[in-house]
C-alpha cells in the first residue's frame, strides 16, 4: 500500500533539512580539538653570572616539526635575558637550553643553536638565538614541553638562568611511542644540535621537506574528512531527489 503523496514544497524542505545537517556534521569533524596546541609562556629567568645575579623575564615559544617517528622542537626567545658589562664580539657567545618533557612522557630534551651573529654592546640585554633539539617519544599520548634552564657560554664565563615562576609548557604535543606500546622506562633524554635557528623551515639535517606537526596538520586531516561527510550528504539528497522525481512520474 503505497502512502500519503508527499508535496513538492515538503519535500523542499526535507531536502533543505538534510543538507544542513551534512553541514554542521562537516563542521563539527572541522572544529574537533587539534592534535597540537603551542602557547607563549612568559618565563622569569634567575640568571648566575660571573658579575652577580641578574633576572629577566622573556616570552618563549616552543615549535615542533615532525621527523619520521622524532620531532625537531626549536625554543625561541621574544626578548633579551641577562647582560654583559663588556661588548661580546661577533661569534664570542653561545647559548644552550633544556626543555622539560612532561605529561605522558618525562626526562629532558637538550637544544643548542649557533653563536651571535653580530656584537652585543655591553650593558645590553641578551637576545638568545633559536635553540633547537630533537624529541623522539617513549611513550604514548599527550606530552607537554617546559623551559628549563638557559646556559649562556661567553669570553670564558658561564652564566646559568633558570627559570623561577614555575611557567607552563609552551607546546603540547600527542604523540605515539615508536612501537606503538609505550612501555618503555622514563626519565628519557634527547641530546641536541646546533642549528640554525629555522623553526618553521620544515626541514633538518636528514634532508628533504618534513611535515609541521600542530594545528595545521589537524585541521588538514580534519578538512578532509569533513569534506568527505558533506559529500556523503550531498549524495544523499541527490538520491531523494531522483526518488522524488520518479515517484511522481
Amino acid at each position: 500500500m503505497r502512502g500519503r503523496p508527499v508535496s513538492y514544497r515538503t519535500y523542499q524542505k526535507r531536502t533543505a533539512a538534510l543538507a544542513f545537517a551534512a553541514a554542521l556534521a562537516g563542521s563539527a569533524v572541522l572544529t574537533a580539538a587539534p592534535a597540537a596546541r603551542a602557547d607563549v609562556v612568559d618565563v622569569n629567568y634567575q640568571c648566575k653570572t660571573p658579575i652577580g645575579d641578574k633576572s629577566a623575564v622573556s616570552p618563549i615559544d616552543i615549535k615542533s616539526v615532525r621527523s619520521g617517528s622524532a620531532y625537531r622542537l626549536t625554543m625561541s626567545w621574544q626578548k633579551g635575558v641577562s647582560s654583559s658589562p663588556v661588548e661580546l664580539g661577533k661569534g664570542a657567545m653561545s647559548p644552550s637550553a633544556v626543555i622539560k618533557v612532561g605529561g605522558a612522557d618525562s626526562g629532558t630534551v637538550a637544544v643548542s643553536g649557533p653563536a651571535n651573529a653580530a656584537a652585543i654592546p655591553a650593558n645590553t640585554p641578551i637576545k638568545i638565538s633559536d635553540l633547537s633539539g630533537t624529541y623522539t617519544p617513549r611513550k604514548s599520548g599527550k606530552v607537554t614541553f617546559t623551559a628549563g634552564v638557559l646556559t649562556i657560554k661567553a669570553l670564558g664565563t658561564t652564566t646559568t638562568c633558570t627559570p623561577s615562576n614555575n611557567p607552563g609548557p609552551s607546546l603540547t604535543l600527542d604523540v605515539t611511542a615508536a612501537g606503538g606500546s609505550g612501555s618503555s622506562t622514563s626519565g628519557s633524554s634527547t641530546s641536541g644540535s646546533s642549528s640554525s635557528g629555522s623553526s618553521t623551515s620544515g626541514s633538518s639535517g636528514s634532508g628533504g621537506s618534513l611535515p609541521q606537526t600542530g594545528p595545521e596538520d589537524s585541521v588538514i586531516a580534519l578538512g578532509t574528512l569533513g569534506g568527505t561527510v558533506l559529500l556523503a550528504g550531498a549524495a544523499g539528497v541527490l538520491w531523494l531527489t531522483r526518488r522524488h522525481q520518479a515517484v511522481r512520474r
